[in-house]
């Protein structure tokens, strides 16, 4: 067993495992190198409402399981496998099985008479998200630094101000989200998925109980992943000097996919490296971030996020790929 212990006295594994995953509504997507899975614990009929589940409320019926075969889009071309490359086309794909994943959950909340949503909508859902994102961490920042371009008086005190209200206005960001009530059984789920993953990373059986044992926090948790890419964000927009407006707003959106990949590839050499204590200290801060997006599971949630990943493992073996298959992998947990 390669395991070792937080402060608080929870365990983190200390080996990596080509294993990812996302909380979704009442359940957790699980990924692995060929396959992915999403198990969703389905309501009672007489917890459904007009408008479905309660989001508040935990859903008490059966575990329902679906699996899907993957191909890695890293795969499509040789260039997608090229080093920040690979990063940006990775997180694509993630993006679009997590949005596939949600849209399952979310039906199957729903009345069974209900019309499922749309994918449509769910496209859409997608592009508003992105634009939120960009918007808010990228052209909010620069464009609010502008108004006092003129005043700081050199590049670097405008690169500094920029990055750190970008960082302030992630971490408000996160800040608010841990205090709506409606994604509360979400970070409860986000937690279930850290802890299986760990427990599978650590070599132990999976079963709730042994679980229970292990952190809710992750080395390659997407929490830690934004907080790099709030950092990394400091350092690469930092030799653009002070243009005129319009360039530094275009530059913030346009430079998006290279922090990205950058970014990727940050996480992913940090999570291989875990084992050793200066990584460790660096990744803290990451770390201590998904106390906000992450809560203590029970066990039954546990349990659908134990039947998720089962679900990829019934099918293939993550940890007997090869490197190029892995390559992609090490995105989020």
């Amino acid at each position: 067993m390669s395991e070792t212990r937080l402060p608080a006295g929870a365990l983190v594994a200390q080996k990596d495992a080509p294993v990812g995953g996302q909380a979704v509504l009442e359940g957790v997507m699980m990924r692995g190198v060929s396959t992915w899975a999403v198990a969703v614990r389905k309501p009672l009929p007489d917890q459904l409402g007009e408008d479905g589940l309660d989001p508040e409320e935990a859903a008490l019926g059966e575990i329902e399981v679906a699996s899907f075969p993957l191909v890695s889009w890293t795969k499509r071309h040789r260039a997608f496998r090229w080093p920040i490359v690979r990063g940006v086309v990775a997180l694509a794909e993630s993006l679009k099985i997590g949005f596939n994943a949600l849209g399952i959950s979310a039906n199957a909340q729903l009345p069974e008479d209900e019309e499922p949503i749309s994918s449509g909508m769910w496209v859409g859902t997608v592009v508003a998200a992105l634009a939120l994102a960009i918007g808010l961490f990228f052209v909010v920042p620069v464009g609010l630094t502008s108004l006092f371009k003129e005043q700081l008086g050199s590049a670097f005190v405008f690169w500094l101000v920029e990055g750190v209200l970008r960082t302030a206005i992630f971490l408000g960001y996160l800040w608010l989200l841990s205090r709506l009530r409606d994604l509360r059984r979400v970070f409860e789920y986000h937690g279930a998925e850290h802890k299986v993953i760990s427990t599978f990373e650590a070599g132990e059986p999976l079963t709730p109980e042994n679980a229970q044992r292990y952190s809710r926090l992750h080395p390659r948790c997407g929490t830690s992943f934004l907080l790099i890419v709030m950092i990394v964000a400091i350092f690469v927009f930092a030799p653009l000097g002070l243009p005129a407006w319009y360039w530094l707003i275009a530059s913030r959106i346009l430079g998006v996919p290279l922090i990205a990949g950058l970014s990727f590839e940050v996480i992913k050499w940090a999570g291989r490296n875990r084992r050793k204590p200066w990584v460790r200290s660096v990744m803290w801060p990451g770390m201590q971030l998904q106390k906000l997006t992450t809560r203590e599971p029970d066990l039954s949630q546990l349990a659908v996020a134990i039947a998720s990943l089962e679900a990829v493992l019934a099918v293939e073996d993550p940890r007997a790929a090869s490197a190029e298959d892995k390559v992609g992998m090490e995105v989020v947990a």
